[in-house]
């Protein structure tokens, strides 16, 4: 009875806790629906997770006026405190944001303008300098000359009639002359669909400026179609991030440049919050905004896409974040409700007993959750590491070409700005890394972490120990297994010209390829989908065609118990992100010595028909061999079958254990046999030989003169 009552308390908290409204309802309002605002209402909703109890609610208009009319009414109707708003036309849409302003709700106007003065805040980029600078630019790109094609953007559209102005401005004093301007609606098909119905000649165009990069993009696949004598350049406006974005196409050379139309998503939801929250705030805000050329692409491109990545990353941590503490007020909740269940049960005679259960239970939880904690700041570990190699890696490789030794001071600066900060970003990382760890220590007596800084300076002290003047060879083989598409590409760069080098994305394409190429050394990721590391390896380390392959665990798991973890799967290095090239050469160059080592001890074992051999799988080839000896028929084929390997898994697992071929390994010890036999037996040669397995004595004793440079008979 006791405890369906404090079942029911404890749903009764949970539901209460549960069921919280949003402490503001914000609407969007967006007039369109394309890239630019998909990133646009990403950025929002992004910078909402950092503001408590904020519910967004999205309508987009597909650039029909009288629906955008009808969301912001429904939107005003369905109970919001705020409304965000992207006018598809100067006109058409102001009586519903008046209707908004009038009811007492607070309206941002973005991007485009209204004709009214009833709004609360506008953000916008200045759509007349955008205009104004393309214009500039243009007159510099074709010296001053030529014949221009404009596509303007929606018309009625605030932006289409500011850039318009801003351009044909810039162009007033210059020789270039506009001889069409054609109308669009900011969409690709539109633009096409103004170049195509065209009725001048297309050849006299120089240049095609476009109000957005999708406009200019159409209008280059009407140019294309018309099969004009010079393509002429094409420019737009946007330049957004990611693929096929603005930024891509320039790099591309698809578009001649484009100018970045920020889209601060974020921006706007503070601005939206300060006005909920009563703070001061600027009734207008300009946002600034830059060209893109093919001189700046690839750089913007990249930091874009790294933008974009650690977004991705953080968004997820945040997630996590959230979860755990979700969790925590559980446990919050869960420790009240044990204090009331004591006193219960201290009335009640028993609380001594259950009070012992609860503390029990209490235990096991906190357990649980340090162990989450610590599998957390694992992968906090794993997913900051990862990126830091990808930088300081190739920043140092970069560092020691011949392009960047003999540049211009101005850019040996740039360098050494990128390399100190990059150093400082490591150290940040690797403070906050040690702040946290310090903090589990305190709850985990048992478990180690090995200073971040001290790891760094040991790995390079081995590099400069274990560093080999011997320049590998072609021929072998290194199998990348790395779910991180750039840390495969990175390792490419550290290894190609010296090995031959395949990949696989997780463990269970790794296992896949290592069985079909048996490389000579696999290089591969802890943390991985499907099949993680430490499961490969021991895969790899007992499979029969694959144990003697050398396996170094690449990760960024520093922790003593996952090196140990890494070693007890038969790994035979570890190395923790963010690493030295050097050093990873240096550990793959001693291992695969390590390896021809054995390969000489063998065939020196060989010669002198001596049996110096410890590897298993090379003494049961042996035995094999010698019990099968005087079966002429013995091929590769059948070796293979009874140690359950294809005639090339075979081939490769002998021959990068011995440096022979199966072939060659059971002639000669048919050879060694065979001499045996003569020195010994006094038997003839052709007994020897077909007791040694030759079908035909001639042969054998060739063979045997090849050997030993003696004949048979001579012996």
């Amino acid at each position: 009875m006791l405890r369906n009552y404090l079942i029911a308390v404890f749903a009764i908290f949970c539901f209460s806790c549960t069921n919280r409204q949003p402490r503001y309802i914000i609407g969007v309002s967006q007039c369109s629906e394309d890239i630019w605002r998909d990133w646009q209402n990403s950025e929002m909703r992004l910078e909402s997770t950092l503001h408590d109890g904020v519910e967004l609610r999205f309508t987009t208009a597909r650039d029909d006026s009288k629906r955008q009319i009808q969301q912001i009414d429904s939107l005003v109707e369905s109970g919001i405190q705020l409304l965000i708003v992207a006018p598809n036309q100067l006109a058409s849409v102001t009586p519903a944001i008046d209707r908004a302003y009038d009811k007492g709700i607070p309206v941002i106007v973005f991007e485009r303008k209204t004709d009214s003065p009833k709004y609360t805040a506008f953000v916008s980029a200045d759509n007349y300098e955008m205009g104004q600078v393309m214009g500039e630019y243009v007159d510099l790109r074709l010296d001053g000359k030529g014949h221009v094609m404009e596509i303007l953007g929606l018309k009625g559209s605030s932006p289409a009639e500011e850039r318009h102005k801003g351009f044909t401005d810039a162009l007033k004093e210059s020789g270039i002359e506009i001889v069409a301007t054609l109308q669009s609606d900011w969409t690709e098909a539109k633009g096409y669909e103004a170049v195509k119905n065209y009725r001048g000649s297309l050849d006299d165009i120089d240049l095609v400026f476009a109000h957005n990069d999708r406009s200019a993009i159409g209008a280059r696949k009407a140019f294309l179609e018309a099969g004009v004598k010079k393509l002429p350049l094409f420019c737009g406006i946007d330049g957004l991030p990611g693929e096929n974005g603005g930024i891509q196409m320039v790099r591309d050379s698809l578009l001649d440049a484009s100018y970045i139309y920020p889209t601060r998503g974020d921006r706007l939801l503070e601005l939206a919050i300060d006005i909920l929250d009563g703070k001061p705030y600027e009734k207008e805000t300009m946002l600034t905004s830059a060209l893109v050329t093919s001189e700046n692409a690839n750089v913007i491109m990249l930091e874009s896409e790294e933008i974009m990545r650690q977004t991705q990353r953080l968004a997820l941590l945040q997630e996590m974040a959230s979860g755990y503490i979700q969790e925590l007020g559980t446990q919050r909740l869960i420790t009240v409700m044990a204090v009331v269940m004591i006193g219960l049960l201290i009335l009640m005679i028993i609380g001594i007993y259950y009070h012992f259960l609860q503390r029990t239970r209490l235990n096991e939880e906190r357990n649980k959750m340090e162990r989450e904690q610590l599998d957390f700041y694992t992968q906090v570990s794993h997913e900051l590491r990862t990126p830091l190699t990808l930088i300081q890696g190739p920043l140092e490789e970069l560092t020691q070409t011949k392009e960047a030794k003999e540049a211009s001071p101005e850019t040996k600066g740039l360098y050494r700005i990128l390399r100190r900060n990059t150093y400082q970003l490591t150290e940040i990382i690797n403070k906050m890394l040690d702040v946290q760890v310090k903090g589990l220590k305190n709850q985990s007596p048992t478990e180690t972490f090995p200073d971040l800084k001290t790891m760094s300076e040991v790995e390079e002290t081995a590099t400069q120990l274990t560093h080999d003047t011997q320049e590998p060879s072609l021929n072998e083989t290194i199998l990348i297994v790395d779910d991180n598409p750039d840390i495969r590409a990175y390792l490419q760069t550290i290894l190609q010209g010296k090995y031959q080098v395949s990949e696989a994305a997780d463990g269970k394409q790794g296992l896949a390829l290592a069985n079909e190429i048996v490389p000579d050394l696999i290089v591969s990721d802890v943390m991985m989908p499907v099949m993680n590391g430490l499961e490969f390896c021991q895969r790899i380390k007992s499979g029969t065609a694959t144990s003697h392959i050398p396996v170094i665990l690449l990760t960024a798991r520093a922790m003593d118990h996952h090196q140990i973890e890494g070693y007890e799967s038969g790994a035979d290095a570890y190395i923790t992100k963010p690493f030295s090239s050097e050093l990873l050469l240096a550990r793959i160059n001693n291992l695969l010595k390590s390896r021809m080592k054995l390969k000489t001890l063998i065939e020196a074992a060989s010669a002198t028909a001596e049996p110096a051999i410890s590897d298993p799988f090379l003494l049961k080839f042996r035995d094999f061999i010698e019990k099968n000896l005087t079966d002429s028929e013995l091929n590769v084929e059948t070796i293979g079958a009874e140690f359950g390997l294809s005639r090339v898994q075979l081939y490769r697992k002998v021959k990068a254990l011995t440096g022979q071929s199966p072939v060659e390994l059971l002639r000669t010890t048919r050879l060694l046999k065979g001499r045996q036999l003569l020195q010994n037996s006094g038997k003839s040669v052709s007994e020897v030989a077909y007791e040694v397995g030759f079908s035909a004595p001639a042969y054998f004793a060739k063979c045997f003169k090849d050997e030993f440079g003696i004949s048979p008979s001579e012996l």
